[in-house]
């Protein structure tokens, strides 16, 4: 399931999330040279997060030579992609549901909450293998922490989902607590299976610890005077919303 839209109004304009998009595209277009080349293998190593460095002095092999910035390699490793569908998959996933949050709580607080969950996922996935040598790279962990934080602020927001059947593309409208619970138990599935391995190169433990992240810790960044006027906050409509609707498109235009 592709997320590629949400029913829920975009109040104010989402600084935090557009940077966040920037500074993803930037950091792929100049420092991992859009995926090609030596360069692109070399960030992988120079700024991506190795559980074993962290703890360990000895180096056998290139990478883990190159891998020299420690602790800091868990807020760099956030803005590294693997990939093109790698990074067009996360940075859709954090259009569709960061400006939403990003509304509840205003920029800067959103920005912090975002890369305290890119922490916090980081940490899950350490604790589960935190011998491997295998570099951590991706906005995955902190993305979870903002679904989190969506499930829990609208969880009866429609999701528009484009579904792949055979060569035929379908688009439905289902319930954001559906949707995303669905990708949580997902991840949870496997994460147990990918114990004793790693994982097939996806840190599913950093999605979990990210999305526990968010879900938990989002009733203290909320901001309830923003949230008091929002249509879709929580289980229950709200009257005005169609009022905050327009004014919202009145507003964008």
């Amino acid at each position: 399931m592709i997320p590629i839209k949400d029913d829920n109004p975009q109040i104010n304009i989402p600084y935090a999330t557009y940077c966040l998009i920037f500074f993803n595209l930037i950091t792929w277009l100049l420092i991992q040279n859009l995926g090609f080349g030596s360069e692109y293998e070399k960030s992988i190593c120079k700024f991506g997060l190795i559980p074993y460095s962290l703890l360990n002095e000895k180096s056998f092999s290139t990478c883990l030579e190159l891998n020299q910035l420690g602790y800091l390699s868990i807020l760099s490793s956030m803005f590294l992609h693997g990939g093109w569908m790698h990074i067009l998959g996360n940075l859709l996933f954090l259009w569709v549901f960061g400006g939403n949050v990003e509304d509840t709580m205003g920029s800067l607080r959103f920005f912090t909450f975002y890369v305290l969950s890119g922490i916090a996922a980081a940490i899950a996935q350490i604790l589960t293998n935190i011998e491997s040598i295998v570099p951590m790279i991706g906005a995955s962990g902190a993305i979870g922490g903002v679904m989190g934080a969506y499930l829990i602020l609208f969880p009866k927001v429609r999701v528009h989902i484009l579904v792949p059947l055979f060569i035929i593309f379908w688009t439905f409208r289902v319930p954001a607590f559906a949707m995303l619970g669905y990708w949580i138990i997902l991840q949870l599935f496997d994460g147990l299976s990918s114990f004793g391995s790693n994982g097939g190169g996806i840190a599913f433990w950093a999605h979990i610890g990210g999305f526990l992240f968010g879900a938990i810790t989002i009733n203290l960044f909320k901001d309830n005077e923003l949230l008091h006027g929002h249509p879709y906050y929580g289980w229950k409509q709200q009257n005005n919303a169609s009022t905050i609707w327009e004014n919202s498109n009145n507003k964008q235009k």
